[in-house]
């Protein structure tokens, strides 16, 4: 990259204790918690002289991470952050969305799709069921179910609720960075569609977003904390309160819906990635 930043990918609960994600990302790239383990690798760079380009590695589903990385951005000491930058998200529930629907067409059209992830809290659960949903919708598969590995339904439960319905075989679509092993269930097959991600696309996204925070900062010295602080402003609690109750926000923020549009299972332009 021409700034010659140093990748810090920071993880949630999307990359489990983050094993797998660490093996697709490669040595090149530091792969961390947020948090202390955050603050520690930078500060590790810095000693060494360099400078970071810090990825908040959601798919789409934990905006809380991103605004928690921000916050720990925010509170460091100048001199400790001075050049650090925060790039935007490595995904969004649209690209999450898409890459579900890419992996969903490697599956037998009589299988049943089981979207797998691990458990985030309740709001990044629903989530995974509004996009599995979704998946459904601009789909063929006559099935396709949600199970959550430390949640509920789990993952075995989620193959025997195929099973009740009447799926033989089921493919399991994982909405994250690892991939979940399938417990065995009597009288159904289950075979998985491989990653959410390749590490051909992750790389590849990596530097997408790396790239775009150094052409901000190069722009208008603009190090993507602040943006980053407002990422959960419509997630969770800010937004369960009925009409006519609680604050009264007037709906000035701006209302985003995903819709895949019907130009191809997972196609995605260079702009959305």
């Amino acid at each position: 990259m021409a700034d010659c930043r140093r990748v810090v990918a920071v993880y949630g609960h999307e990359a489990g204790d983050g094993r797998a994600l660490r093996d697709f990302a490669g040595p090149d790239v530091l792969v961390v918690p947020g948090g202390r383990e955050l603050i520690r690798a930078l500060a590790g760079l810095r000693r060494s002289g360099e400078e970071a380009c810090v990825v908040p590695m959601t798919l789409g589903r934990d905006p809380e991470l991103v605004a928690d990385t921000a916050r720990t951005l925010r509170a460091l000491p100048a001199g400790q952050t001075s050049g650090t930058l925060l790039a935007q998200p490595f995904g969004t529930a649209r690209h999450l969305i898409a890459w579900l629907r890419a992996a969903a067409l490697r599956a037998p059209k009589t299988s049943a799709l089981l979207v797998t992830a691990p458990t985030g809290g309740l709001y990044d659960d629903a989530e995974l069921h509004r996009i599995a949903r979704l998946v459904h919708g601009y789909g063929s598969h006559r099935l396709v179910e949600v199970a959550l590995t430390g949640g509920d339904p789990d993952l075995a439960e989620g193959i025997r609720r195929c099973g009740l319905l009447g799926a033989s075989r089921v493919t399991l679509l994982p909405a994250a960075f690892q991939l979940p092993e399938a417990p065995g269930v009597p009288g159904v097959e289950v075979t998985s569609a491989g990653p959410t991600v390749s590490r051909a696309a992750l790389a590849r996204v990596l530097a997408e977003r790396v790239a775009e925070a150094g052409l901000r900062w190069s722009r208008g010295r603009d190090d993507g904390i602040a943006t980053g602080l407002t990422a959960a402003d419509d997630h969770g609690h800010a937004h369960t309160h009925p009409p006519g109750e609680g604050h009264d926000h007037g709906h000035s923020h701006p209302h985003t819906h995903d819709h895949p549009h019907g130009h191809g299972t997972g196609h995605l332009t260079r702009s959305t990635v």
